[in-house]
């Protein structure tokens, strides 16, 4: 009897071992921030059959995301379903009761797979909403939180948390739909479960994942944010204008986009957020040294497309 007793205890023990390690599959996702980011990640999540819930502070908000994703839809749609107009509006119907809107974030969080954070680039803010949202999902709850910030260490956010673990980092490209790249962020505290979960999801949602440590800017931006301030270098001194700039990276190297022309679609006030940030971790590093001329341009308000002017000027 007691033979058997300790056979049944090591094998209910074993049994929840291996579910304990088992990956989670993400069906419920809740999206924090009804910004451009924000909506494109809820809208890939609900097309590929995951619900969703968007979170923000107002209703107005909420309205102009759902707006801007059923107009999304609708355009991809009208390429995707160019023969038969039904089954596009019906996609479009489909999706779209996928995705629900709360300002609530702690009455959904507890019920959730998967918390994506997709506020406003700021560490202070975004470390101070996790601290909030980890009371509503308590220790025992496996929600996983991850950030969809492009620079800020992922591990400081992790910090605010008790849930270091259940913690990474997810990086969708702007515009969500299109760009295919979502760059994996794992902490020394992010458990392999948690990052294949996440792997999981980003294959899921039809993108292609890339793995980073929490280093400064990750892959991409790492290597794009450097490059974007050489090129405002280069125009500072007045080695060559940002037009014959913009024309020789999109000739020469083959980049959709010139340099100018995607500092301008980024936002110069991102830029140099993110390049204020690095300067103060690596003062001494002359790829994060900042620029007078992107200074000043913040300064006066011109960050590019979305405010009629920055290095260029749009209608």
């Amino acid at each position: 009897m007691a033979f058997a007793t300790r056979h049944f205890v090591r094998a209910a023990s074993s049994a929840a071992a291996t579910a304990a390690a088992k990956k989670l599959i993400i069906k419920h996702v809740t999206v924090i921030g009804g910004g451009l980011m924000g909506a494109g990640i809820a809208q890939v999540a609900a097309t590929s059959g995951h619900t969703v819930v968007l979170v923000d502070q107002s209703e107005d908000i909420l309205k102009k995301s759902t707006k801007g994703i059923e107009e999304s839809l609708k355009r991809v749609t009208k390429k995707k379903f160019a023969d038969k107009p039904e089954a596009g509006a019906e996609f479009v119907e489909k999706t779209l009761k996928n995705i629900t809107t709360s300002t609530d974030a702690g009455a959904v969080v507890h019920s959730t797979d998967l918390v994506i954070e997709a506020i406003v680039e700021n560490l202070e803010v975004k470390n101070e909403l996790f601290k909030r949202l980890d009371k509503f999902a308590p220790e025992y709850v496996r929600t996983i939180f991850a950030s969809n910030t492009s620079s800020l260490p992922i591990t400081q956010m992790a910090n605010s948390t008790t849930r270091q673990d259940r913690f990474g980092g997810l990086h969708f490209f702007n515009p969500v739909p299109m760009m295919k790249l979502v760059e994996v962020i794992k902490t020394p505290m992010t458990s392999q479960k948690t990052f294949e979960s996440l792997v999981d999801f980003s294959k899921a949602v039809g993108k292609s994942p890339v793995s980073c440590k929490d280093t400064p800017g990750f892959v991409v931006n790492r290597l794009l944010v450097p490059y974007l301030m050489e090129a405002v270098r280069l125009f500072e001194r007045g080695d060559a204008s940002k037009e014959d700039i913009d024309v020789a990276m999109k000739l020469g190297a083959g980049y959709p986009m010139g340099p100018f022309e995607l500092l301008d679609y980024v936002g110069l006030d991102t830029t140099k957020y993110i390049i204020d940030g690095w300067h103060a971790l690596e003062p001494n590093n002359p790829l994060f040294a900042p620029s007078p001329l992107l200074n000043k341009l913040v300064q006066e308000k011109k960050l590019g497309k979305k405010t009629g002017e920055g290095f260029y000027k749009y209608k």
